[in-house]
Formats: structure tokens, sequence, C-alpha cells
């Protein structure tokens, strides 16, 4: 996939706050716990990765390998 640097941060920041804000909300989070699990996960190394191309994932499917 041909996409930018800033497209891709772009994309990775607001499927990241999509995340926290899914576990604050549905699974009771404070907004600092899910902010630390999601920045500290192995997930979130791979999201940080364009070539992975989990970027381009929903929020809730990459939420699912957070869980677990």
């Amino acid at each position: 996939m041909n996409i930018s640097e800033s497209e891709f941060n772009y994309v990775k920041e607001h499927v990241t706050a999509e995340i926290i804000q899914m576990l604050v909300n549905e699974h009771g989070y404070t907004l600092e716990d899910a902010v630390d699990k999601v920045y500290a996960s192995k997930i979130y190394e791979k999201l940080s990765d364009s070539r992975t191309g989990l970027f381009c994932q929903s929020p809730r499917y990459i939420m699912s390998y957070l869980s677990n």
C-alpha cells in the first residue's frame, strides 16, 4: 500500500484513539489506564509498523487482539 508517513500517522492515531475510547466506554477503564494499556502493548508496536498493515483494520478488530 502506498501511503505517506503523515497519512499513516494520522490513521494510526485515529485508530488508537478509537481503541482507547472503547476501553473507557465499554470496559470501564479510566482514561489514564486505557492510554497506558494501549501504548505499552505489543499490538501498538505492530500498529506502529506500517509494514504490518494493521492500521487498515477496524479498531474493534485490533482491540480483540489487545484483549487477548
